[in-house]
């Protein structure tokens, strides 16, 4: 596997937070990213969060952090974000600002630190999965030091 250091685990260092790494085999061709990383590490998906980089109207990014099987509710963030509308951010923006390839975005250690709302979902939770910052490797950090290390709000982002 390649190296366990990325400015994902550094940020998480950095926070002073505790972390623990999983790897896996990362699928390109996988049709659902998150769900196949549960999948691959015999997670529940519950407790296993993808991050999507939203463009706000009417300007700017966010980061939303919600669980791999839900989808963003695309007016809740906006909501959040006390923006008029929200969209899914075009790929290759994303990657530039954060400095992660898509597939390998984390909420922690982005290149530019985005606005970054976590769904309330995680509040319950001992501990939740994020990206790493690379394909394959994810880090595990209670929902708290999650918040804290991104400077997060926490509310429901999810569509129902």
């Amino acid at each position: 596997m390649a190296a366990k250091v990325t400015p994902a685990v550094n940020a998480a260092k950095a926070a002073g937070v505790g972390y623990r790494l999983l790897e896996y085999v990362y699928d390109p061709a996988a049709d659902a990213i998150g769900l196949h990383a549960a999948s691959a590490l015999g997670l529940d998906p519950a407790i296993v969060y993808k991050t999507l980089i939203v463009q706000l109207e009417p300007k700017g990014l966010a980061c939303a952090v919600i669980p791999v099987a839900a989808k963003l509710d695309l007016k809740a963030i906006a909501a959040a974000a006390k923006a008029k509308k929200a969209d899914l951010a075009d790929p290759a923006l994303a990657e530039k600002t954060t400095g992660y390839m898509v597939g390998g975005i984390s909420p922690l250690g982005q290149k530019k630190a985005l606005p970054t709302f976590v769904d309330a979902s995680a509040e319950g939770l001992p501990e939740m999965v994020v990206n790493g910052g690379r394909r394959g490797l994810q880090i595990v950090m209670a929902p708290a030091d999650l918040a804290k290390a991104t400077r997060a709000v926490v509310c429901p982002i999810t569509a129902h």
